[in-house]
């Protein structure tokens, strides 16, 4: 926990430049369990400084080199597994048994999706013409990442950064500091050179915009809402980097009749309120045919019923609190704005589950016979709240699926090989999951539209990392 009040950089925790420190809060008992930093504008200049520095070194590694670090990486990873479970628990509020078999599994699953990639990648690739064909790393990176997903997000982004030969400065988000500080004791562990990894704490209006508008950061990774997304893209304008985003959703999960509604729906529930439906692609909007609207409406208000809520401390597969104040108050408006909408309240509603008045706890809350240019069938909610929409044919269906900003996920519940195949080619998102089929390790995410650009994860998440360069007249 001392760390917490310090900064990695150049491959030591130092004391920050800034004065300016915030309160960590558990979500579960409102109790304060430490203080972060919150750097300011010089901290990141000498973040950045050491990062630059350290390329010129590191961006020359061989990939055998940098092969045996992230192998190294794994092996701490494995050691300090408990450690980011627990982090996670405590200053998210992700269930204990979740903060395992989730959140911290995501550290060991990309690295190793990372490490088959990276063995993978050809670095020198001839061409047909006699021409040759080098990938090389873009340079020192910022990094920006959420509260909800931390450690999956911090390794998404790290990993490829480290696995290329690039350096990098990691901004955490200021909410979920902990795992961040263990991450960054498990790189320092793992051996990686002075000033390739740093990590400086603050808020997004302070350290992610100097962040984007510095001149010594080549490539912007971030992830979060669409709106700071927006600013991100723009302040990196100016110095012309590359920039990858992933940011929000409004997914769309498709009912058909022909599906074993038995089985998915009320899976499809459970996909939903995971994480106490803090995730970005999670299936909010659950579009039902006509035919069995009304069977399945049972089966969601049974399946939400039997949702509980309890003590992320606690093992199980219960749901935790929202992670803080200002998350609670503004699913609580949606709440309040879906009744308001005339959406049907088909269970859960406004105010915390009995016997949990301290914490940000949540009802997990339904709405029925809602229609798609309602606010809350439109706006990422960012809690376990569920609307459904009804629809009358394949047509309908993948109108109201595609009427959206977003364009993150897509779920599909049919018992029609033909079909899934058919209405995934017309569905505008960046992965569609059929009949409750989860994403893999290694495989790319990301989103259409407003949802992001770039993807995460494997291949395609090593090569946003990389430049181009063209060799000629060379053998």
């Amino acid at each position: 926990m001392d760390n917490l009040t310090k900064f990695y950089i150049d491959g030591a925790w130092i004391d920050p430049i800034s004065t300016t420190t915030m309160p960590v809060l558990n979500p579960a008992t409102q109790e304060q369990i430490g203080t972060v930093a919150l750097g300011s504008e010089d901290d990141l200049n000498l973040a950045v400084a050491a990062a630059n520095a350290a390329f010129e070194s590191f961006s020359m590694a061989s990939k055998a080199d940098r092969m045996d670090l992230l192998n190294s990486l794994m092996d701490v990873s494995r050691r300090r597994f408990e450690d980011l479970a627990q982090a996670m628990c405590t200053e998210m509020g992700a269930p204990i048994s979740l903060a395992r078999d989730a959140q911290a599994d995501a550290a060991i699953g990309h690295l190793q999706g990372f490490i088959d990639a990276l063995a993978d990648l050809e670095e020198r690739k001839p061409l047909g013409n006699g021409d040759i064909l080098l990938h090389e790393p873009i340079g020192v990176c910022g990094l920006i990442t959420p509260w909800n997903w931390p450690i999956n997000q911090i390794t998404l982004k790290v990993i490829p950064a480290l696995a290329t030969g690039c350096s990098c400065i990691l901004k955490p988000s200021e909410h979920t500091p902990l795992s961040a500080m263990v991450y960054a004791e498990i790189i320092h562990e793992a051996g990686y050179p002075a000033g390739v990894f740093n990590l400086v704490h603050g808020d997004g209006p302070t350290i992610g915009s100097a962040m984007s508008r510095h001149p010594d950061i080549q490539m912007m990774s971030f992830t979060g809402s669409t709106r700071a997304g927006t600013s991100v893209t723009k302040e990196s304008a100016d110095t012309v980097k590359r920039v990858t985003l992933e940011l929000g959703g409004k997914s769309p999960n498709l009912v058909f009749a022909d599906a074993d509604i038995a089985a998915t729906v009320p899976a499809s529930v459970a996909e939903c309120m995971a994480n106490t439906g803090q995730s970005c692609d999670a299936p909010t909007r659950l579009l039902v045919e006509r035919s069995c609207y009304d069977e399945v409406l049972e089966l969601v208000r049974k399946a939400a019923e039997d949702i509980m809520v309890g003590d992320p401390r606690q093992e199980g597969d219960h749901i935790g609190p929202l992670f803080d104040e200002i998350q609670y108050d503004r699913v609580q408006a949606m709440i309040h704005v879906g009744i308001e909408e005339g959406a049907r309240l088909l269970t859960g509603g406004p105010g915390k589950p009995d016997g949990f008045e301290t914490g940000w706890y949540v009802k997990p809350t339904i709405f029925a016979d809602v229609s798609n240019d309602m606010r809350v069938a439109r706006e990422e909610i960012f809690g376990p709240v569920l609307v459904i929409i009804p629809f009358e044919d394949e047509g309908e269906a993948v109108r109201i699926a595609n009427d959206t900003p977003y364009g993150l996920a897509a779920y599909m519940q049919t018992g029609d090989p033909k079909r899934a195949a058919r209405v995934a080619a017309r569905l505008r998102a960046g992965s569609v999951h059929v009949n409750g089929a989860g994403v893999e390790y290694g495989t790319p995410f990301g989103g259409y539209k407003q949802s992001g650009n770039g993807r995460e994860g494997g291949m395609m998440g090593l090569e946003d990392y990389l430049e181009t360069k063209s060799l000629h007249g060379m053998v």
